[in-house]
This record gives structure tokens, C-alpha cells and sequence, in this order.
């Protein structure tokens, strides 16, 4: 069953998961931690860089594999996630350059990337900790609507509506959005052992409700939470706004 969490908005879910995170790190201090990109995280990885600053939360020791990349441009390009994670991240907290993983995007080969970092998941145990974000529609890291889902680490060519959302990272032009990308596949994600999924705002309520009340369906990929056995929904009140039955929700909380 899905747990679902509902806070006053995005600054309480932020302090919210950033205390989760700290708390899982001094738990396990070697903690694997999956990461999402995208505007909702944002603000949970400033907060997480300002628990760090008050010596609050260590990363010395944990190790992150992050959901996606686009395909075709290098880690250093200014549109590309692993850049974005060094800015909103990375570079805020202690993190050991070589405990950091990522598909790269500049590959020669995607199909062998992706079987490494399979790879790479596997030798370490799996992930601890996967946090996810959600897509206006219905997308968990690329793996995007489709009549099937892999499973595993893939490479995918990007519906219209996903390249419309990352626009602001190549300078507001369309045309600059690469047509495809790298991503874990479903069956990486639910092998994790524990999920959190983050959502705020009104874009994503027909979403959030289609996940909790609709069927299982490659047609929304979140819907395949449900088979997790330890999943949270963390979500602001606009983007809980849809769900049915709001009695068996708990009361949002600043």
C-alpha cells in the first residue's frame, strides 16, 4: 500500500526530506542514494546544503547514482543533469568525487554505458534510499509513457512534453533539447529498498491521482510504485489536490 505524506508546500516538504536524508546518513553512513533531477528537488538539495554548512548532515562516506541523463552531450555541458547536480548539490556539500555516479551522456556506445552502470548498482549492494520526482505525464526518470517499459538502465527518445520541461536548461530553445536520454529502467528503481516520491504543484495532481487510484499501466510508468513494498508519496497540497476519499489522507502539515 502506499504511504502518502502531505505538507503545507514545497518549503516544509523540502526541510522535510533533507531531515529524512540526514537521519538515514547517520544511521548508515555509507548510504546509496538515488537522485533525481528537475525542479522539485531543488529545494530539498539546498536544504540539504545548509543542514551540511551547520554540521548537521555528513556525506563523506555516502554514495549517490543519479535516475537520468541526456544523451549526446557531455557531463560538462551547461544543459546536462550532471551539471545541475554540481550546482544544487554537490557543491554544497562534502561529497567524495568518486562516491558520485552518473551515466554519461557522451558515451560512444549507450547500450555498453548502460549495462555498466547496471553494473555499478549491482556492486554495491543496490540503492538504499531512491528518491523520485514525477513528470506532468506520469514519467519516473526518463522512462517515459510507452506500450512497454524496460526494466532495466536504457536508452529512450523523449516525448514532446518532457523536452518542453527541461528547456529552461539550454537557454529557453526547444531545439537544443536532445531528443534522447539515459535512465534508469523501472525494475532498477523498485529494486531499491526503500521510494520516495516528491511532487508539488497543480501539474502534477491528475498525475499523483491517476498513481494512487488508477490501475497498473506502462501508459503512466509511476503506477508501477505500487508494487514497491516500502514507498512514500511526499507531496505539497496542490499537488494531492485530485485525490479521492481525502478523509484517508492525512491533514497537510506546515
Amino acid at each position: 500500500m502506499l504511504r502518502i505524506t502531505v505538507l503545507a508546500d514545497e518549503r516544509a516538504l523540502a526541510r522535510q526530506e533533507a531531515t529524512r536524508v540526514a537521519d538515514a546518513l547517520k544511521t548508515k553512513p555509507d548510504l546509496v542514494l538515488g537522485l533525481p533531477t528537475g525542479r522539485t528537488p531543488v529545494r530539498l538539495y539546498h536544504e540539504l546544503g545548509t543542514l551540511h554548512s551547520r554540521g548537521q548532515v555528513d556525506f563523506s562516506r555516502a554514495m549517490t547514482f543519479n535516475l537520468d541523463e541526456f544523451f549526446g552531450i557531455p557531463p560538462s555541458h551547461q544543459g546536462s543533469y550532471r551539471t545541475f547536480m554540481e550546482q544544487h548539490l554537490f557543491s554544497r556539500v562534502n561529497m567524495a568525487p568518486d562516491r558520485v555516479h552518473f551515466l554519461n551522456g557522451a558515451a560512444p556506445d549507450a547500450e555498453a554505458e548502460c549495462r555498466r552502470y547496471e553494473a555499478a548498482i549491482t556492486a554495491v549492494g543496490g540503492i538504499d534510499l531512491q528518491l523520485v520526482g514525477i513528470g506532468t505525464n506520469g514519467h519516473i526518470g526518463f522512462n517515459e509513457p510507452a506500450r512497454e517499459l524496460a526494466g532495466r538502465t536504457h536508452r529512450v527518445t523523449l516525448k514532446a512534453s518532457t523536452r518542453r520541461s527541461n528547456v529552461a536548461l539550454f537557454g529557453g530553445e526547444l531545439e537544443r533539447v536532445p531528443i534522447e536520454a539515459l535512465s534508469m529502467g523501472m525494475a532498477t528503481i523498485l529494486h531499491a529498498r526503500q521510494v520516495v516520491l516528491l511532487a508539488t504543484g497543480k501539474s502534477k495532481a491528475r498525475c499523483i491521482e491517476r498513481l494512487v487510484n488508477g490501475p497498473l499501466t506502462p501508459k503512466l510508468p509511476a503506477s508501477f510504485l505500487q508494487l514497491h513494498r516500502d514507498v512514500e508519496l511526499v507531496l505539497d497540497t496542490a499537488a494531492a489536490a485530485l485525490l479521492q476519499d481525502s478523509q484517508q489522507l492525512p491533514a497537510a502539515r506546515s
